[in-house]
């Protein structure tokens, strides 16, 4: 108990006591007297009933006040107390933070190296938490993440177990690398659909399902198929590996762990690359595409009328189903007459030969030519749009300008390739129908000349 508690105690018995002391003094009612006797017994009277109320007035004052003195002699023992409580506690406080601060220094001394210990056990617990955070292995065993995590969070020092398991943890993700093994899983496709099925995990460094190759999401832990998986012969390597009744097969693995494949869903594919490049793009390949088809249908066309004129050499009589059967057929009808008129005659039929073996070579010509023209326009409309993002957004996203980009590099890139194989297309079609032309040129020749020499009067011209 505090002074100012035992000072209001004080108080508040001090009020109580005169408090009673005015409850207790109340006028005796007495008759009145009617003689001089009477009031003089009446003032008697009275006045030893006063004295008697007086002194026992007195008395209780007296008690009161001793009450009073008792009750402050034990506030003022108990206040007393308490502050010798109160400077014990301070004495053994300050004694206390001498011990601490004691005890401290001991343990910072001893502590010593552990320090440094402990710091690097911490960079190596953080280190690892990434390792096994990112790795396939973890897709077998996810509760070992817990324990390397708990360590790296500990504020404490380690303990030789807890050393134990870091190495021993270390030791398992090198050994696991090495290893082929199958287990159950769950997998997410694509489509968000989970199923549970046989997973086989490649060292640390790829996951196959069903033919597919398999991503892990390090937040959350879960196995998802890829959505653009590699080349097919890796495909096929994948099923080899997961019908492998052999002890050794062959088999193509991530050794960035996972970070190409993962790459794989964001690069675009083919459909994706042909979309990029716009109405330029789509004008360049329907060029290419009706170019492509038209010179392989003039190939064969003038590859049908190669082997029968090859035929017909070999024929003695003309045939109507080939250029030069249907120039020997001129010749026979015509040849009885003047050399220079049949010599008009053959050439006017090879004029008229050739345009038909020479037929659309001129837009194959000018497809091979206006292709990299459309690509360089595809280029430009793309540099365009690529400045207008810039002006509208600046270079903060270079994502923004992908596209412009992407429309640029595509137009050109399919511009040079349908012109390359026109330009050669073209080439191959053109010699055909040349040396065809000049087949027909050279028998027309020789049928000049031989009848200039079976009629030499007739060879003579004007």
């Amino acid at each position: 108990m505090t002074a100012s508690k035992a000072l209001g105690t004080a108080v508040l018995l001090l009020l109580a006591a005169v408090s009673t002391a005015q409850e207790d003094f109340e006028p005796a009612a007495a008759e009145q007297p009617d003689t001089v006797l009477q009031l003089l017994e009446f003032i008697r009277v009275e006045a030893e009933e006063g004295s008697r109320l007086n002194r026992a007035r007195v008395e209780r004052f007296r008690e009161a006040r001793n009450e009073r003195q008792r009750m402050l002699e034990a506030v003022t023992r108990e206040l007393e107390a308490e502050h010798r409580r109160s400077a014990d506690f301070n004495r053994r406080y300050e004694q206390n933070e001498t011990d601490l601060a004691q005890l401290a220094e001991r343990l910072r001394v001893r502590i010593g190296n552990f320090g440094e210990l402990f710091g690097v056990v911490r960079d190596v617990a953080g280190d690892t938490v990434g390792e096994v955070l990112n790795s396939l292995v973890t897709a077998q065993y996810p509760d070992r993440v817990d324990v390397v995590r708990g360590m790296a969070q500990s504020e404490e020092l380690p303990s030789l177990a807890d050393l134990r398991d870091l190495q021993l943890m270390l030791l398992e993700e090198m050994a696991q690398s090495g290893q082929v093994v199958r287990f159950t899983a769950e997998v997410t496709d694509p489509s968000g659909r989970k199923t549970l099925g046989e997973v086989i995990r490649i060292g640390a460094f790829n996951l196959i399902h069903a033919g597919r190759f398999l991503t892990r999401d390090p937040d959350s832990g879960a196995i998802q198929t890829l959505p653009s998986q590699p080349a097919g012969r890796f495909l096929a390597m994948a099923e080899d590996l997961e019908d492998a009744a052999a002890d050794t097969v062959r088999m193509a693995i991530d050794p960035t762990r996972g970070r190409l494949l993962e790459m794989l869903t964001h690069a675009p594919d083919l459909p994706e690359r042909i979309r990029q490049g716009g109405y330029v793009g789509y004008t360049i390949i329907g060029m290419g595409i009706v170019g492509l088809f038209l010179a392989l249908w003039r190939l064969v066309v003038l590859q049908r009328a190669d082997h029968r004129i090859r035929a017909q050499l070999r024929r003695p009589t003309p045939s109507a189903d080939n250029p030069l059967g249907r120039i020997l057929g001129l010749y026979e009808e015509h040849g009885v007459g003047n050399l220079e008129a049949l010599a008009l005659k053959l050439d006017e039929a090879i004029m008229r030969e050739a345009p038909i073996l020479e037929r659309y070579q001129g837009i194959l010509k000018v497809f091979a030519a206006v292709a990299p023209l459309l690509g360089l326009l595809g280029t430009v409309v793309g540099m365009i749009i690529t400045f207008q993002q810039l002006t509208l957004f600046g270079t903060g996203d270079p994502k923004l300008m992908a596209g412009g980009i992407s429309q640029a590099l595509v137009t050109t890139v399919l511009g040079l390739v349908v012109a390359i194989p026109l330009v050669l297309l073209h080439s191959v079609v053109s010699s055909a129908s040349h040396r065809l032309v000049e087949v027909l040129e050279e028998q027309s020749a020789g049928l000049i000349a031989r009848r200039a020499e079976d009629a030499p009067g007739d060879g003579q011209l004007g």
